[in-house]
């Protein structure tokens, strides 16, 4: 009897002129959390959906076993009737139902006569919720709870399920770090009741953390499986780009010029409580060819700050003064800010950043549709040429610009969004969070990105909550807390430990 309580023995899977899978093999041990490593596309989250059952026997090659059986699933229902439950980064959840119905949904608790026993399924929801921590009542909507939240449900959901391998699919992509601790130390608790994981990560600080084992798979294929105790990041990096990434950055020397934008006392406060003051007089300027980063803990106001600036997206009660070549500029539209030269590239690319029902080429002309007019009309032979020229340029992996974004994995998406608003010919790009969410390799593509715009004489900043990453890339970098400036410093300056002093410091009271 193997110790292993599952193995998938040369599993193979071809789309329409994609090999996904080839011939992939992966054992995860009984008990064990069994971390899955690889850039975008490389086929980790193919691979996931072929065990459990979303791709059905039949439309791969190889075996699957599970618990020394050989398995065949149709479905979803299928795997999960054998306790095999995957929670995929998109939550599955309904919005409008409330915590326990969401955890039952499909699985009700019935009493007498086939109805739903509702104190019961009350009762056992809270059981759950207190399996994972979470301090809610069941009777809560999920739209009422925060994602980190949210994520609990999904794994109390799981629980419901007598789950015995569970997987996750990039679990910490959307929480911020408290959330992210809180979640995978819930995975080493389960891990202490005997419940198998498998995670897919693309943060090598959190696998280091919790996995007993690392498999890297690139380009559809099993690299190596690398033991605890063999787990190093430079290894990993190795594995999943086919090389070593002796400098996670790549060189830059800055050319900067005259400075391009000024702003003055920006104040915004909250939509909704008009009272509180989110962004708080900030000051800061950029100049042409300087990359300046914003460093701030979550909630320090640095997105708010963006968007507020970014043709009053966000925000109520904007006040303050914004400067472009030394001359005052509006930007209370987003159509005024996009004519004035201000782009600003969000941290939510899915739900703002791209339309992912429609196809690369529209997606990058969408913010710049009168430089394509003719005759009052879009010029499509203009827009596909020039979508193409893009795709080429700034490596966009898809074999042609009308494959929908919502096809492209998220560095291939990334890099759509920064298409679209080089093409708006900007002299200010901001970028909010742009590695989020993809993998070491695309990561290094998008610094490379940056710097190539910074060379052309655009001023950059950066907003991140990776401090080695803003530290990695930038010229200068100013800390962000509770809304206000609290320092500024040059990049050579700017240690970790200054940063942190900076991003820590407190509003007087």
């Amino acid at each position: 009897m193997t110790t292993d309580i599952l193995e998938m023995r040369g599993i193979t899977k071809t789309f329409p002129g994609v090999k996904a899978l080839a011939n992939v093999n992966l054992s995860v041990a009984r008990g064990e959390v069994h971390a899955i490593c690889g850039e975008n596309g490389a086929g980790k989250s193919t691979l996931m959906k072929v065990l459990s059952g979303v791709y059905p026997h039949g439309t791969y090659n190889g075996d699957i076993v599970f618990e020394n059986e050989t398995v065949e699933f149709k479905d979803l229902t299928d795997s999960e009737a054998k306790g095999i439950v995957i929670i995929h980064q998109e939550l599955a959840l309904s919005p409008y139902l409330s915590i326990a119905e969401n955890i039952f949904l499909n699985n009700e608790l019935r009493g007498r006569g086939g109805l739903i026993d509702w104190n019961k399924t009350n009762f056992e929801a809270s059981k759950l919720l207190a399996r994972v921590g979470l301090r809610e009542n069941p009777t809560t909507k999920i739209m009422d709870i925060g994602v980190g939240k949210q994520q609990l449900v999904e794994i109390a959901k799981a629980l419901s399920k007598e789950v015995k391998l569970l997987i996750l699919d990039e679990p910490t992509a959307a929480l911020n770090d408290e959330d992210s601790d809180h979640l995978l130390n819930l995975i080493l608790h389960l891990k202490g009741q005997g419940i198998t994981s498998i995670i897919i990560s693309h943060k090598l600080n959190e696998i280091k953390k919790v996995a007993d084992s690392v498999t890297v798979i690139r380009d559809g294929k099993t690299i190596e499986t690398i033991a605890k105790t063999d787990v190093t990041e430079d290894r990993i990096i190795k594995d999943m780009v086919g090389r070593d990434l002796e400098h996670r950055y790549p060189d830059h020397t800055p050319h900067i010029g005259e400075e391009l934008l000024r702003v003055e006392d920006w104040t915004a406060h909250h939509p909704q409580d008009t009272s509180r003051v989110v962004v708080d007089k900030v000051n800061l300027n950029v100049r042409a060819g300087e990359i300046v980063g914003i460093a701030g803990l979550m909630g320090a106001g640095r997105t708010e700050f963006a968007m507020s600036l970014f043709g009053q997206s966000y925000g109520s009660k904007i006040s303050g003064r914004v400067f472009l070549r030394g001359n005052e500029i509006r930007t209370r539209t987003v159509a005024e800010a996009i004519q004035h030269g201000i782009a600003y590239a969000t941290e939510d690319r899915k739900t703002y950043g791209l339309n992912l029902i429609e196809d690369i080429k529209r997606n990058i002309s969408m913010a710049s549709l009168k430089k394509l007019e003719k005759y009052g009309l879009v010029h499509d032979n203009e827009e596909y040429k020039v979508a193409n020229e893009y795709r080429t340029s700034m490596n966009i992996k898809a074999p042609n610009v009308l494959v929908k974004t919502g096809k492209l994995s998220g560095g291939n998406q990334q890099k759509v969004v920064l298409s679209k608003w080089i093409y708006s010919d900007p002299d200010v790009l901001i970028l909010d969070e742009p590695t989020r969410g993809i993998d070491v390799g695309a990561k290094y593509e998008i610094y490379s990105i940056i710097n190539r715009l910074a060379a052309q004489g655009k001023g950059i900043i950066v907003i991140s909550s990776e401090l080695p990453e803003l530290l990695g890339i930038s010229d200068r970098v100013y800390a962000l807390s509770e809304g206000r400036i609290t320092g500024e410093l040059p990049v050579a300056e700017a240690t970790p430990e200054a940063m942190l002093k900076l991003m820590t410091m407190e509003k007087p009271r």
